[in-house]
Protein backbone atom coordinates (compact mmCIF):
# COMPACT_ATOMS: atom_id res chain seq x y z
CA UNK A 1 0.00 0.00 0.00
CA UNK A 2 2.59 2.78 -1.21
CA UNK A 3 1.16 5.94 -0.46
CA UNK A 4 2.64 8.82 -2.81
CA UNK A 5 3.49 12.14 -1.38
CA UNK A 6 3.45 14.21 -4.78
CA UNK A 7 0.69 20.24 9.36
CA UNK A 8 3.55 21.06 13.04
CA UNK A 9 0.37 21.44 15.65
CA UNK A 10 1.58 22.22 19.56
CA UNK A 11 -0.62 22.46 21.93
CA UNK A 12 -0.10 25.92 22.55
CA UNK A 13 0.88 26.75 18.64
CA UNK A 14 -0.10 24.82 15.91
CA UNK A 15 1.75 25.44 13.08
CA UNK A 16 2.42 24.72 9.28
CA UNK A 17 5.94 25.14 8.15
CA UNK A 18 5.64 27.67 5.25
CA UNK A 19 9.51 28.44 5.10
CA UNK A 20 10.80 26.98 1.60
CA UNK A 21 12.23 29.42 -0.47
CA UNK A 22 11.25 29.89 -4.39
CA UNK A 23 14.34 30.81 -6.58
CA UNK A 24 15.18 28.13 -7.92
CA UNK A 25 12.46 25.99 -7.27
CA UNK A 26 14.41 22.61 -7.70
CA UNK A 27 17.41 23.63 -6.00
CA UNK A 28 15.42 25.03 -2.98
CA UNK A 29 13.30 22.28 -2.49
CA UNK A 30 16.35 19.83 -2.21
CA UNK A 31 18.12 22.26 0.38
CA UNK A 32 14.69 22.03 2.58
CA UNK A 33 14.22 18.18 2.55
CA UNK A 34 17.92 18.10 3.75
CA UNK A 35 17.54 20.90 6.29
CA UNK A 36 14.23 19.13 7.73
CA UNK A 37 16.74 15.75 7.41
CA UNK A 38 19.54 17.57 9.19
CA UNK A 39 16.96 18.73 11.92
CA UNK A 40 15.56 15.00 12.65
CA UNK A 41 18.99 13.78 12.60
CA UNK A 42 20.14 15.76 15.19
CA UNK A 43 17.80 15.43 17.66
CA UNK A 44 19.54 13.33 19.52
CA UNK A 45 22.77 15.41 20.37
CA UNK A 46 20.08 18.41 20.69
CA UNK A 47 18.23 16.40 23.07
CA UNK A 48 21.48 14.87 24.77
CA UNK A 49 22.80 18.86 25.28
CA UNK A 50 19.88 19.93 26.74
CA UNK A 51 19.62 17.27 29.46
CA UNK A 52 22.68 17.40 30.42
CA UNK A 53 22.01 20.91 31.76
CA UNK A 54 19.93 19.71 34.04
CA UNK A 55 22.81 17.34 35.03
CA UNK A 56 24.95 20.30 35.70
CA UNK A 57 22.31 22.34 37.59
CA UNK A 58 21.89 19.26 39.88
CA UNK A 59 25.56 19.07 40.08
CA UNK A 60 25.98 22.69 41.66
CA UNK A 61 23.37 22.29 44.53
CA UNK A 62 25.11 22.48 48.13
CA UNK A 63 25.47 18.52 49.40
CA UNK A 64 22.33 19.24 51.47
CA UNK A 65 19.81 19.84 49.02
CA UNK A 66 21.37 16.69 46.85
CA UNK A 67 20.47 14.52 49.73
CA UNK A 68 17.02 16.10 49.20
CA UNK A 69 16.32 14.76 45.97
CA UNK A 70 18.46 11.89 45.61
CA UNK A 71 17.15 10.18 42.62
CA UNK A 72 16.90 13.16 40.72
CA UNK A 73 20.12 12.35 38.71
CA UNK A 74 18.40 8.61 38.06
CA UNK A 75 15.71 10.87 36.25
CA UNK A 76 18.44 12.54 34.33
CA UNK A 77 20.25 9.36 33.24
CA UNK A 78 16.34 7.37 32.65
CA UNK A 79 16.08 10.54 29.73
CA UNK A 80 19.37 9.47 28.30
CA UNK A 81 17.96 6.51 27.31
CA UNK A 82 14.76 7.79 26.80
CA UNK A 83 16.58 10.46 23.67
CA UNK A 84 18.28 7.18 22.53
CA UNK A 85 14.78 5.29 22.29
CA UNK A 86 13.24 8.21 19.86
CA UNK A 87 16.21 8.05 18.17
CA UNK A 88 15.44 4.72 16.94
CA UNK A 89 11.95 5.59 15.24
CA UNK A 90 13.51 9.15 13.87
CA UNK A 91 16.20 7.46 12.08
CA UNK A 92 13.90 4.87 10.80
CA UNK A 93 12.06 8.11 9.15
CA UNK A 94 15.09 9.73 7.94
CA UNK A 95 16.02 6.62 6.43
CA UNK A 96 12.40 5.93 4.64
CA UNK A 97 12.72 9.73 3.86
CA UNK A 98 16.03 8.66 1.87
CA UNK A 99 13.50 8.19 -1.28
CA UNK A 100 12.72 12.16 -1.26
CA UNK A 101 16.61 13.22 -1.68
CA UNK A 102 19.96 11.94 -2.00
CA UNK A 103 23.23 11.84 0.43
CA UNK A 104 20.68 11.44 3.83
CA UNK A 105 23.03 8.43 4.93
CA UNK A 106 25.74 11.03 6.31
CA UNK A 107 23.33 13.79 7.99
CA UNK A 108 23.40 12.02 11.35
CA UNK A 109 27.35 12.18 11.23
CA UNK A 110 27.58 15.08 10.09
CA UNK A 111 25.28 16.44 12.16
CA UNK A 112 27.35 14.76 15.39
CA UNK A 113 30.61 16.40 14.01
CA UNK A 114 29.27 19.41 13.66
CA UNK A 115 30.37 22.36 16.52
CA UNK A 116 27.95 24.73 15.99
CA UNK A 117 24.22 23.59 15.50
CA UNK A 118 23.46 23.08 12.09
CA UNK A 119 19.65 24.06 12.58
CA UNK A 120 17.48 26.60 14.31
CA UNK A 121 15.99 25.93 17.25
CA UNK A 122 12.60 26.26 16.16
CA UNK A 123 13.49 23.22 13.90
CA UNK A 124 13.83 21.59 16.47
CA UNK A 125 10.54 22.22 17.85
CA UNK A 126 9.13 20.82 15.00
CA UNK A 127 10.96 17.78 15.31
CA UNK A 128 9.75 17.41 18.79
CA UNK A 129 6.29 18.21 17.89
CA UNK A 130 6.26 15.34 15.19
CA UNK A 131 6.71 13.07 18.40
CA UNK A 132 3.78 14.76 20.14
CA UNK A 133 2.15 14.46 16.31
CA UNK A 134 2.80 10.44 16.89
CA UNK A 135 0.83 10.36 20.14
CA UNK A 136 -2.28 11.92 18.80
CA UNK A 137 -2.60 10.17 15.66
CA UNK A 138 -0.89 6.41 16.00
CA UNK A 139 -1.39 5.95 19.56
CA UNK A 140 -3.88 4.53 22.16
CA UNK A 141 -3.51 7.44 24.06
CA UNK A 142 -4.16 10.22 21.75
CA UNK A 143 -7.40 8.26 21.49
CA UNK A 144 -9.35 10.34 23.68
CA UNK A 145 -8.41 14.00 21.01
CA UNK A 146 -8.65 11.86 18.25
CA UNK A 147 -12.42 11.23 19.15
CA UNK A 148 -13.66 14.58 19.97
CA UNK A 149 -12.17 16.20 16.39
CA UNK A 150 -12.21 12.73 14.21
CA UNK A 151 -15.14 11.19 15.25
CA UNK A 152 -17.67 14.26 14.34
CA UNK A 153 -16.23 14.50 11.16
CA UNK A 154 -16.88 10.05 10.47
CA UNK A 155 -19.93 10.61 11.82
CA UNK A 156 -20.87 13.33 9.36
CA UNK A 157 -19.76 11.98 6.66
CA UNK A 158 -21.52 8.87 7.68
CA UNK A 159 -24.61 10.84 8.18
CA UNK A 160 -24.05 11.96 4.29
CA UNK A 161 -23.95 8.80 2.52
CA UNK A 162 -26.39 6.95 4.80
CA UNK A 163 -27.93 5.62 1.69
CA UNK A 164 -24.43 4.57 -0.35
CA UNK A 165 -23.82 0.96 0.09
CA UNK A 166 -20.09 0.67 1.48
CA UNK A 167 -19.01 -1.24 -2.11
CA UNK A 168 -20.15 2.25 -3.84
CA UNK A 169 -18.60 4.47 -1.13
CA UNK A 170 -15.08 4.40 -3.36
CA UNK A 171 -16.64 6.62 -5.50
CA UNK A 172 -17.13 9.34 -3.21
CA UNK A 173 -13.58 11.72 -3.07
CA UNK A 174 -12.78 13.45 -0.06
CA UNK A 175 -10.03 15.86 0.31
CA UNK A 176 -7.94 16.27 3.81
CA UNK A 177 -5.56 19.30 3.33
CA UNK A 178 -3.56 19.83 6.34
CA UNK A 179 -3.59 15.84 6.92
CA UNK A 180 -0.18 15.93 9.07
CA UNK A 181 0.27 12.25 10.11
CA UNK A 182 -2.31 10.96 7.81
CA UNK A 183 -4.36 9.37 10.72
CA UNK A 184 -7.95 11.58 9.85
CA UNK A 185 -7.46 10.63 5.89
CA UNK A 186 -6.31 7.16 6.74
CA UNK A 187 -10.01 6.94 9.40
CA UNK A 188 -12.17 8.44 6.24
CA UNK A 189 -10.55 5.91 3.60
CA UNK A 190 -11.29 3.57 6.33
CA UNK A 191 -15.18 4.56 6.33
CA UNK A 192 -15.12 3.18 2.87
CA UNK A 193 -14.32 6.86 0.77
CA UNK A 194 -11.77 7.64 -1.63
CA UNK A 195 -9.01 10.26 0.43
CA UNK A 196 -6.39 12.33 -0.67
CA UNK A 197 -4.54 13.93 2.06
CA UNK A 198 -2.10 16.95 1.41
CA UNK A 199 0.65 17.78 3.35
CA UNK A 200 3.20 20.75 2.74
CA UNK A 201 5.37 20.12 5.80
CA UNK A 202 8.05 17.82 4.80
CA UNK A 203 8.59 17.63 8.56
CA UNK A 204 5.63 15.60 8.61
CA UNK A 205 5.40 14.22 5.08
CA UNK A 206 8.49 12.21 6.08
CA UNK A 207 6.94 11.24 9.47
CA UNK A 208 3.46 10.34 7.37
CA UNK A 209 5.46 8.24 4.76
CA UNK A 210 6.97 6.04 7.14
CA UNK A 211 3.85 5.29 9.55
CA UNK A 212 1.46 4.41 6.04
CA UNK A 213 3.77 2.79 4.33
CA UNK A 214 7.53 1.69 6.43
CA UNK A 215 5.27 0.75 9.71
CA UNK A 216 5.08 -3.08 9.62
CA UNK A 217 3.50 -4.22 12.98
CA UNK A 218 1.11 -2.55 15.97
CA UNK A 219 3.03 -1.21 18.76
CA UNK A 220 6.04 -1.42 16.86
CA UNK A 221 8.18 1.51 18.50
CA UNK A 222 8.32 3.05 21.83
CA UNK A 223 8.62 6.64 22.33
CA UNK A 224 8.72 9.38 24.94
CA UNK A 225 7.56 12.48 23.69
CA UNK A 226 6.72 14.18 26.52
CA UNK A 227 10.47 14.23 28.08
CA UNK A 228 11.72 17.34 26.43
CA UNK A 229 10.12 19.58 29.39
CA UNK A 230 10.12 18.93 33.17
CA UNK A 231 7.79 21.76 33.64
CA UNK A 232 4.02 20.44 34.52
CA UNK A 233 4.80 16.99 35.07
CA UNK A 234 2.70 15.30 37.95
CA UNK A 235 4.66 12.24 37.88
CA UNK A 236 8.03 10.87 37.11
CA UNK A 237 7.01 7.79 36.19
CA UNK A 238 4.80 8.85 34.14
CA UNK A 239 6.64 11.08 31.95
CA UNK A 240 8.92 8.18 31.98
CA UNK A 241 6.33 5.60 30.49
CA UNK A 242 6.71 4.47 27.18
CA UNK A 243 3.99 5.34 24.52
CA UNK A 244 3.13 2.70 21.59
CA UNK A 245 2.72 3.75 17.99
CA UNK A 246 1.17 2.71 15.49
CA UNK A 247 -2.13 1.73 17.74
CA UNK A 248 -2.94 0.49 14.40
CA UNK A 249 -1.78 -1.01 11.20
CA UNK A 250 -2.21 1.26 8.49
CA UNK A 251 -3.75 -1.26 6.05
CA UNK A 252 -6.31 -3.87 4.50
CA UNK A 253 -8.54 -0.86 2.56
CA UNK A 254 -11.32 -1.68 0.54
CA UNK A 255 -10.25 -2.20 -3.05
CA UNK A 256 -12.72 0.34 -4.16
CA UNK A 257 -11.21 2.65 -2.35
CA UNK A 258 -8.06 5.20 -3.65
CA UNK A 259 -6.00 6.45 -0.83
CA UNK A 260 -3.03 8.95 -1.28
CA UNK A 261 -1.04 11.88 -0.11
CA UNK A 262 -0.23 14.52 -1.69
CA UNK A 263 2.76 17.12 -1.04
CA UNK A 264 2.45 20.64 -1.40
CA UNK A 265 0.99 24.21 -0.81
CA UNK A 266 -2.62 23.54 -0.63
CA UNK A 267 -2.85 27.19 -3.32
CA UNK A 268 -0.46 25.92 -5.36
CA UNK A 269 -1.52 22.52 -5.84
CA UNK A 270 -5.79 22.48 -5.76
CA UNK A 271 -6.02 26.10 -7.45
CA UNK A 272 -4.93 24.01 -10.39
CA UNK A 273 -7.32 23.36 -13.20
CA UNK A 274 -7.25 19.43 -12.58
CA UNK A 275 -8.94 20.03 -9.18
CA UNK A 276 -11.73 22.62 -10.04
CA UNK A 277 -15.12 20.63 -8.94
CA UNK A 278 -12.85 17.31 -8.52
CA UNK A 279 -13.90 17.02 -5.01
CA UNK A 280 -17.28 15.09 -3.42
CA UNK A 281 -16.11 16.68 -0.11
CA UNK A 282 -13.29 18.65 1.78
CA UNK A 283 -12.41 18.29 5.46
CA UNK A 284 -10.85 20.74 7.03
CA UNK A 285 -9.38 19.95 10.78
CA UNK A 286 -7.03 22.68 12.79
CA UNK A 287 -6.18 23.71 8.90
CA UNK A 288 -8.08 26.91 8.11
CA UNK A 289 -5.86 29.24 10.60
CA UNK A 290 -2.03 27.97 8.91
CA UNK A 291 -3.63 30.32 5.78
CA UNK A 292 -1.82 33.45 5.26
CA UNK A 293 -5.05 35.03 3.47
CA UNK A 294 -8.37 32.60 5.06
CA UNK A 295 -10.33 33.96 2.21
CA UNK A 296 -8.18 32.54 -0.73
CA UNK A 297 -8.81 29.48 1.08
CA UNK A 298 -12.01 29.30 1.41
CA UNK A 299 -12.24 30.26 -2.41
CA UNK A 300 -10.03 27.33 -3.50
CA UNK A 301 -12.40 25.27 -1.27
CA UNK A 302 -15.12 26.27 -2.97
CA UNK A 303 -13.62 25.69 -6.53
CA UNK A 304 -12.59 22.30 -5.57
CA UNK A 305 -16.14 21.06 -4.64
CA UNK A 306 -18.84 19.70 -6.78
CA UNK A 307 -21.93 21.22 -6.85
CA UNK A 308 -23.95 20.25 -4.10
CA UNK A 309 -20.36 19.18 -2.04
CA UNK A 310 -20.02 19.59 1.39
CA UNK A 311 -17.10 21.53 3.09
CA UNK A 312 -16.73 20.15 6.69
CA UNK A 313 -14.67 21.97 9.12
CA UNK A 314 -13.11 21.23 12.72
CA UNK A 315 -11.09 24.02 14.83
CA UNK A 316 -9.51 26.72 16.13
CA UNK A 317 -8.64 30.48 14.60
CA UNK A 318 -5.30 30.63 16.16
CA UNK A 319 -3.69 32.58 13.39
CA UNK A 320 0.00 31.22 12.06
CA UNK A 321 1.19 33.68 10.39
CA UNK A 322 -0.01 36.59 12.56
CA UNK A 323 3.21 37.74 14.46
CA UNK A 324 4.90 36.36 11.44
CA UNK A 325 8.97 37.59 11.85
CA UNK A 326 9.45 37.28 7.79
CA UNK A 327 6.87 40.28 6.65
CA UNK A 328 4.18 37.89 5.24
CA UNK A 329 1.22 39.68 5.11
CA UNK A 330 -1.94 37.75 7.25
CA UNK A 331 -5.38 38.35 7.63
CA UNK A 332 -7.16 37.26 10.23
CA UNK A 333 -11.25 36.65 10.70
CA UNK A 334 -13.40 36.70 13.71
CA UNK A 335 -15.42 33.24 14.04
CA UNK A 336 -18.25 35.31 12.85
CA UNK A 337 -16.30 37.10 9.84
CA UNK A 338 -15.42 33.73 8.23
CA UNK A 339 -18.50 32.28 8.11
CA UNK A 340 -20.18 35.91 6.60
CA UNK A 341 -17.37 35.61 4.16
CA UNK A 342 -18.22 31.62 3.27
CA UNK A 343 -21.65 32.67 2.71
CA UNK A 344 -20.45 35.33 0.35
CA UNK A 345 -18.49 33.33 -1.54
CA UNK A 346 -21.47 30.32 -2.23
CA UNK A 347 -22.02 28.07 1.26
CA UNK A 348 -24.84 27.79 2.97
CA UNK A 349 -23.87 26.62 6.63
CA UNK A 350 -26.31 23.21 7.41
CA UNK A 351 -24.69 22.45 11.26
CA UNK A 352 -23.01 24.34 13.45
CA UNK A 353 -21.40 23.55 16.72
CA UNK A 354 -18.64 24.34 18.83
CA UNK A 355 -16.11 21.86 20.33
CA UNK A 356 -13.62 22.17 22.77
CA UNK A 357 -10.63 20.06 22.75
CA UNK A 358 -6.81 20.03 23.54
CA UNK A 359 -4.57 19.49 20.96
CA UNK A 360 -1.17 17.07 21.16
CA UNK A 361 -1.38 17.63 24.77
CA UNK A 362 0.34 15.83 27.54
CA UNK A 363 -2.78 13.52 29.12
CA UNK A 364 -1.03 13.35 32.14
CA UNK A 365 0.04 16.78 32.36
CA UNK A 366 -0.44 19.71 34.19
CA UNK A 367 -1.45 22.20 31.72
CA UNK A 368 -4.18 21.94 29.29
CA UNK A 369 -4.24 24.35 26.27
CA UNK A 370 -8.16 23.74 25.47
CA UNK A 371 -9.09 25.47 21.82
CA UNK A 372 -13.27 25.91 21.40
CA UNK A 373 -12.92 24.68 18.20
CA UNK A 374 -15.62 25.88 15.25
CA UNK A 375 -17.67 22.61 13.83
CA UNK A 376 -19.70 22.83 10.60
CA UNK A 377 -20.97 20.98 7.61
CA UNK A 378 -21.54 23.41 4.88
CA UNK A 379 -22.74 23.24 1.31
CA UNK A 380 -21.52 24.44 -2.00
CA UNK A 381 -25.02 26.30 -3.41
Amino acid sequence: MEHQHHHQHDENHHTHSHDQAIEDPIQSEQLHLIKVITAFAYYKRHSLNHNHRRRRDYLSLSEHHKKLIPDYLDKVNQIDGRIEENMKLIRAIVKSASMFTEDTDEQEQDSQKQQDPPVSPMDMDKVRSTLKQFVRDWSKEGECERKVTYEPIIQELNEIYKNLPMRDRGAVRVLVPGAGLGRLAFDIAKAGFSCQGNEFSYFMLFASHFVLNRMKIENEYKIYPFIHSNSNIKSDEKQLDPIMVPDVLPANLLETVDFSMVAGDFIEVYSQENNREAWDVVVTCFFMDTAKNILEYMEIIHKTLKQNGTWINIGPLLYHFEDSSSGDASIELSLEQVKQVARKIGFEIRKETMVPTTYTSNPDGMLKYVYDCAFWTAVKI
